[in-house]
């Protein structure tokens, strides 16, 4: 089928609109990111497992997975309750980091997170978030799929590319924050906003369904 460049360029922006609208907001992945961008520790592992895995569900939406996924509502839930269980955890760990002044005296002191850890971290807040399916699967896939068959692999290109950007901004640019950072409270004050986020998160899991 014939694609024209200023169709190809329009699917491309809308694409790329569309992916940073469902991308940039607070949520597990963002918020495990700044703090590791902060912390200035595995970045590159960390935006580059976050990226990879967006590009392989906005491929696999644009290519009409999300029309599987509809059909097997049982692994939306395995995933919905094995989430829930997830952001718990990690819920409950931002929060003993926040009271305990021990892990105050890591962060100062620049203690690290072996990189397998970090990396099944991030892993598990990607994979094991439901709402990336119904986002990045479901609803961009159905977004595209408004688009004719050439024209939407440049609109999931776009999403692709607001992904590469988010995740490379959200991660070295959390640097800038270094100086505020320096403060055990900042860090108190973070480990705090990020248990009440994996709390929230998870009841919304648990509730919905």
């Amino acid at each position: 089928m014939h694609v024209t460049a200023s169709s190809a360029a329009l699917a491309a922006i809308s694409g790329l609109g569309f992916g940073l609208s469902l991308i940039v907001a607070i949520g597990a992945q963002n918020a495990f990111v700044l703090r590791q961008g902060l912390r200035g520790q595995h970045v590159l592992a960390v935006v580059a497992v976050c990226t990879v895995s967006d590009i392989v569900l906005i491929a696999a939406g644009v290519g009409g997975l999300g029309v599987v996924v509809e059909s097997a509502p049982v692994l939306l839930t395995v995933i919905r309750y094995a989430g829930a269980a997830f952001l718990l955890g990690y819920g409950i760990l931002a929060a003993r980091r926040a009271f305990a002044s021990s892990s105050l005296t890591a962060e100062s002191t620049g203690a690290t997170v072996a990189l397998g850890a970090t990396v099944l971290t991030s892993l598990a807040l990607t994979w094991l978030n439901p709402h990336v399916y119904l986002d990045t699967v479901l609803l961009l896939g159905s977004f595209a799929n408004t688009y004719t068959s050439p024209d939407r692999w440049f609109l999931g290109a776009g999403a692709m590319v607001a992904s590469i950007i988010w995740f490379a901004s959200l991660g070295y640019g959390a640097r800038k924050l270094g100086p505020l950072f320096a403060r055990p409270i900042a860090w108190r004050v973070l480990d705090s906003v990020i248990a009440a986020v994996m709390f929230c998160l998870a009841l919304g899991l648990l509730l919905t369904g």
